[in-house]
């Protein structure tokens, strides 16, 4: 997918479509992780190349605004055959660190391996309105770059937060050995 910002309407974000995802040959794609299942290549993710960078400071150690200020933060295990629901916990014990609820929440970047693990963790999520997740596309969307999916679901997060002019996010993800990972942010 390429992307490119617009002079006429900086804020809106056009994306043209690339060979990941094919609606011709998704239905005839075969499961991934059990014969009869229904995880395949055409409801998960592709992995592509990407890299992110996010520069964390103390407040007032550098002279610059901010986009976001991390104000909880928290990881959670589980059985790694289970991982993709790694996030749920996490992000619950973030929000719990952050004085805050689902309720709170303007935006949710969730890094979706999988479509069935993005809804698993929106249905174990039951106080958080699913139209807040991945506003502009997830990773099913976009790409899933490995090693960079940090940076990338909390950069949108921050942005999408600058670009509303403020309010909170959660970003989350889940790492393939049972590991779920989350943080808060305010602007």
């Amino acid at each position: 997918m390429t992307s490119e910002r617009t002079a006429a309407a900086p804020e809106s974000l056009l994306a043209a479509p690339d060979q990941a995802t094919q609606a011709a040959i998704t239905a005839e794609i075969t499961a991934l992780f059990a014969a009869d299942g229904s995880v395949t290549a055409g409801n998960s993710s592709s992995i592509n190349d990407g890299a992110s960078a996010v520069l964390l400071a103390a407040e007032g150690e550098i002279e610059a605004e901010p986009l976001a200020r991390i104000a909880g933060r928290a990881t959670h295990g589980v059985d790694p055959d289970v991982f993709p629901i790694a996030p749920i916990e996490a992000a619950n014990k973030a929000l719990a660190a952050a004085g805050r609820t689902w309720a709170d929440g303007d935006v949710v970047e969730l890094n979706e391996a999988f479509a069935s693990q993005s809804l698993a963790c929106i249905a174990g999520w039951p106080d958080l309105d699913p139209a807040k997740v991945n506003v502009h596309g997830g990773a099913i969307a976009i790409g899933h770059p490995l090693g960079a999916s940090g940076g990338r679901v909390l950069g949108h997060a921050a942005h999408e937060l600058a670009r509303r002019g403020g309010g909170v996010a959660v970003a989350a993800l889940c790492i393939g050995v049972g590991q779920g990972l989350a943080v808060v942010l305010e602007r």
